[in-house]
């Protein structure tokens, strides 16, 4: 088997039989989204390592406290879900993961972005919206290829001018953090799509102050032409 989906709402383990599978290349282990189910499994075992060919790992909507450290090992791997569980903390060997092009955090406990994510050149989509990150480190300047970064319901009180390098960034959502003004050199994400019907900037729910209010309560084309403006000056 190539993909194998393991469901059941009592799920707390992966089974035994799964590892022998070397030829896995996808292995799903999360409730259907509308289902609004949670699976009862905490911990990712140290086996996961067997699995040398897996290209994507669906594990959202658990109860995970803890990623091993083997995770490293996929060298293969290429998108990785890990929103709604308990993680605080990721292991370091997660930076090996060089093919890795899609990163799903979204709501879990972490408070800041680990290091080890800014390691990661492949990645093109990175969602760690509703966690608890206060701060965003300068290395991540070097997610050269990041197109989409969603970073909503944090703690942000300043976002770093390392973020204004990502010239590859299309979609960057910043809404309810603590955000009170954004880098002049905002106006060099060039590749920012501002689409009416699909606004991949997203400020709502920061108490901004640059740009000010008056701008930024016009609407996304204010805000990119006041950025715009320094970014020509």
């Amino acid at each position: 088997k190539k993909k194998v989906k393991i469901s059941g709402r009592e799920l707390v383990s992966v089974p035994a039989q799964v590892f022998g599978l070397d030829q896995l290349q996808v292995l799903e282990m999360s409730p259907e989204r509308e289902s609004c189910l949670r699976y009862r499994m905490e911990l990712l075992p140290q086996e996961i390592s067997r699995l040398r060919n897996l290209t994507c790992l669906y594990v959202d909507s658990n109860n995970l406290k803890k990623i091993p450290a083997e995770i490293g090992t996929l060298a293969h791997l290429e998108r990785l879900t890990l929103s709604n569980n308990s993680l605080s903390s990721l292991p370091p060997e997660m930076g090996a993961l060089q093919r890795l092009h899609s990163l799903h955090l979204a709501n879990n406990s972490l408070t800041e972005l680990p290091a080890p994510l800014c390691q990661l050149r492949s990645l093109t989509f990175l969602d760690v919206s509703d966690n608890k990150i206060g701060t965003i480190p300068s290395s991540i300047r070097h997610l050269e290829k990041l197109e989409t970064l969603l970073l909503l319901f944090n703690s942000l009180e300043s976002l770093p001018e390392d973020v204004c390098l990502l010239r590859n960034l299309r979609t960057l959502w910043l809404g309810n953090n603590r955000l009170r003004s954004l880098p002049v050199s905002f106006g060099e994400l060039l590749n920012l799509d501002w689409g009416y019907n699909y606004c991949s900037c997203n400020f709502e729910g920061n108490p901004l102050e640059s740009p000010p209010p008056k701008v930024c309560s016009k609407g996304p084309e204010e805000i990119r032409d006041y950025f715009l403006t320094f970014h020509r000056a």
